[in-house]
Formats: structure tokens, C-alpha cells, sequence
């Protein structure tokens, strides 16, 4: 018996994304892959500007979604340069910037719908403006 809570893969995508979102991540975006590959449900994609930025967006990704259960696999936490976590359903990649653009996955996942993420996440282009 468990008592960890559970998420749709949905639910779990847009987790992601406010965790990396309360981080500062740049450029979040929730891709929903699963009507065009099986590898998943939905993929995250996030950049941050340097290594150490990289790293505490995928351990706040980690640590938020730690109650509904571990990631399968980490990959890339340590450099900082390209960061996997694989939750099965959902899997986020977490870029430098220059390695985001580099590898392009928004451009392999063109044909992918791309799901909104709540206002209420978003931080970008709300510095500065009197809410």
C-alpha cells in the first residue's frame, strides 16, 4: 500500500513545468507526444542560463514531485548541461540554452500539440509590472 497521491500524465506535465517555472526557468514549454510517439505522454522543455541554474530547476522538479512518486532515471544532473528525468509518462529535459538550440528538440517535436501551462505558473514578462 502506498500513500503517495497520483497525478495524469497531464496533471504530472504541468507539475513539472511550475516546479521548473519557480526556478526561472526560460522557455517551458509542455508538448503532449503521445498521439505521435510511445515513449511518453508529454515532454517538458526548459532552459536555464548556466549549470548551477540547470541543476536546482531539475532538483525543484525532483523535490516538488517527489509526493506523487521517483523519477525512473535521472541522467545529466551532474554536469548541468542537459538534464533528463524520466517520471514513464512524463519526461523533462532541462537545457542550457545554447545546448537547447544546439539540439533542437522543438524543432523534432514540431507536429506536437503544445499544452498551455496555467497563468498563475508563468513568471516571465511579470518582473517589474504591479499585479
Amino acid at each position: 500500500m502506498t500513500d503517495t497521491m497520483t497525478l495524469t500524465s497531464l496533471e504530472r506535465a504541468l507539475q513539472c513545468a511550475r516546479y521548473a517555472l519557480d526556478k526561472k526557468a526560460l522557455d517551458v514549454r509542455v508538448l503532449e507526444i503521445g498521439r505521435i510517439s510511445s515513449i511518453a505522454d508529454y515532454l517538458v522543455i526548459a532552459s536555464g542560463r548556466s549549470d548551477k541554474q540547470a541543476q536546482a530547476i531539475a532538483e525543484s522538479v525532483k523535490k516538488g514531485l517527489k509526493k506523487y512518486g521517483k523519477a525512473l532515471d535521472i541522467e545529466g544532473l551532474r554536469e548541468g548541461n542537459w538534464i533528463v528525468i524520466d517520471y514513464g509518462d512524463v519526461i523533462v529535459h532541462i537545457f542550457q540554452e545554447e545546448l537547447r538550440r544546439y539540439y533542437n528538440l522543438d524543432g523534432l517535436w514540431i507536429e506536437a500539440a503544445e499544452t498551455e501551462i496555467p497563468g498563475e505558473y508563468l513568471w516571465e514578462g511579470k518582473e517589474g509590472r504591479e499585479e
